[in-house]
């Protein structure tokens, strides 16, 4: 059966109401819960119904982008440029039209279920509840060099010369503010870059990047501003007692201007204390648990870490099939070479250490789902290695081999050579990451037996899918694995629209 799209859809359903505010949408939430007695595992289904509640009106929307100035800065300020603008540039390849590929938000869709001829219906999951337009966001930032975006957009060595050159009069007057410096966080290699960056103390800093924020919302008149890392990867903090691990001692430590409060803890800070989301997209460890209360204190939407492009993504996606089908991967083993800014400071050993983290939990629960191929504590060896090869610029390199056990000891050896351009697959992933963010502010669910609606947790889990070391609330479950995660994004629009989650049984055709 051949499958359609759409374009446009209405729900028939009582269990949706559109009033002029509101889509209010009664939902049936079912599932199991278990639980051991006597050494065996009894399952029980659960269900719990809802009512969601999400706000029709779409705000006027600004994100303001720590390292504005680097290549992600440049190539998503650029690319929003040219669509809104309709920009065309000539290649070798022919004439090129601007597009949101990439973009699960632009460039994605759902299935809204099938018709009487079983074909499949699908719809862009950008209309199933009303979201940010990417050409509507305005974009602002700081970064610790001065260069104008177009200038900095050259140097990425990004786009093609032909857009370049039509992009320079759109950009050339958009500067990045000065940002925070702290020569221990970042390697040494960017000192000669840093020409823009604040003076004073921590605490002083901080509260300039709290006016920054506010200046930029009252300037462009905006309903809402988003604040999103993609400045250089920070070595990893250290969590001190009395430092960092209460929101008593961080602002105390701030008070005494610490040195282990880091640049992206202080903009996470200042964020939050402006009721502003805040999303790191560097792999450091930038919510620490003082940081973390905050949030929840504020009740302000946090997200993290480190956006997941290639690599991860396809390790997420070929360890959950292997796993799922009884195979067991023993070795995985990573290699990356890159040559932008983000490949020289991650040259550096704290920094590439940041990096490695993120990257090597990313099989976890995966391996902990199936102990028949793994005892309790056995783990894959996994290896991963990141070199600088200046050449190659933001077109990195990733080879990766799976070696996994088969049937009566045999091996299965599978090697994958990745070329990616590193700015233009993060540019979308920092666009979707943006617009879900906004959106998960304007939805609230209220439990049935309850008078008042909920809005999400303020460690949002639901933006997993584009961040490689998913940041979760406390004691909840870390998913890795991508279908996973994407599912979960679909089946909580649907709830919003009255629809029940996509199950894939197709018991209809099966019959």
């Amino acid at each position: 059966m051949s499958a359609r799209m759409y374009e446009n859809f209405k729900v028939n359903s009582p269990n949706v109401k559109y009033t002029e505010e509101n889509i209010i949408s009664d939902y049936t939430y079912q599932t199991t819960r278990t639980q051991y007695v006597n050494n065996e595992l009894i399952v029980e289904p659960v269900e719990q119904k809802y009512t969601f509640k999400t706000e029709r009106k779409v705000p006027k929307l600004g994100c303001m982008i720590v390292g504005l100035g680097g290549n992600n800065g440049t190539t998503v300020v650029g690319g929003v440029i040219a669509n809104r603008e309709g920009l065309c540039w000539n290649t070798k390849q022919g004439l090129q039209t601007p597009n949101y590929f990439g973009s699960v938000v632009m460039s994605s869709t759902i299935r809204m279920g099938h018709d009487e001829q079983g074909r499949d219906a699908f719809v862009p999951l950008k209309t199933v509840i009303p979201m940010v337009h990417p050409n509507d966001i305005v974009f602002g930032g700081w970064d610790i060099n001065g260069a104008n975006l177009a200038d900095a957009m050259q140097r990425a060595q990004v786009f093609d010369y032909d857009l370049q050159v039509q992009l320079i009069p759109h950009m050339k007057d958009i500067t990045p503010l000065p940002s925070i410096y702290f020569p221990d966080f970042i390697a040494a290699n960017q000192k000669d870059r840093a020409d823009n960056v604040l003076t004073g103390t921590k605490k002083e800093q901080m509260e300039q990047i709290r006016k920054d924020i506010r200046d930029f919302k009252e300037s462009n008149k905006l309903d809402k501003v988003i604040v999103l890392w993609s400045a250089n990867t920070e070595r990893f903090s250290s969590v001190v007692p009395g430092v960092n691990d209460t929101i008593e001692n961080l602002f105390a430590a701030l008070e005494r201007g610490e040195e282990e409060i880091s640049p992206s803890t202080l903009f996470a800070i200042a964020s939050i204390l402006e009721n502003t989301p805040y999303i790191n997209g560097s792999p450091q460890n930038t919510f620490v648990p003082g940081v973390v209360e905050l949030a929840l204190q504020r009740n302000v939407t946090i997200g993290g870490d480190d956006f997941k492009t290639g690599q991860t993504k396809i390790k997420s996606v070929l360890t959950d099939f292997l796993v799922g089908a009884g195979i067991k991967p023993v070795s995985i083993v990573s290699y990356n070479h890159l040559g932008n800014n983000d490949g020289k400071n991650l040259s550096a050993p704290q920094q590439f250490r940041s990096k490695e983290i993120t990257k090597s939990n990313v099989v976890d629960d995966m391996i902990a789902s199936n102990n028949i191929l793994y005892k309790p504590g056995e783990h894959p060896d996994h290896v991963i290695v990141i070199k600088y090869v200046p050449y190659v610029g933001d077109s990195k390199r990733a080879m990766d081999e799976y070696t996994s056990q088969i049937f009566m000891g045999g091996h299965n050896t599978i090697v994958l050579h990745n070329t990616c351009e590193d700015s233009l697959l993060a540019a979308p992933i920092i666009l979707d990451l943006v617009i879900l963010a906004e959106v998960c502010n304007r939805i609230s669910m209220r439990q049935e037996g309850t008078d008042s609606f909920a809005s999400f947790h303020p460690v949002l889990s639901l933006l997993s899918y584009l961040l490689k070391a998913p940041l979760v609330p406390e004691k909840a479950n870390v998913v890795n694995a991508l279908f996973k995660q994407k599912a979960a994004i679909e089946n909580v629009f649907r709830a919003c629209i009255g629809l029940a989650p996509e199950n894939n049984m197709l018991l209809e055709q099966r019959l």
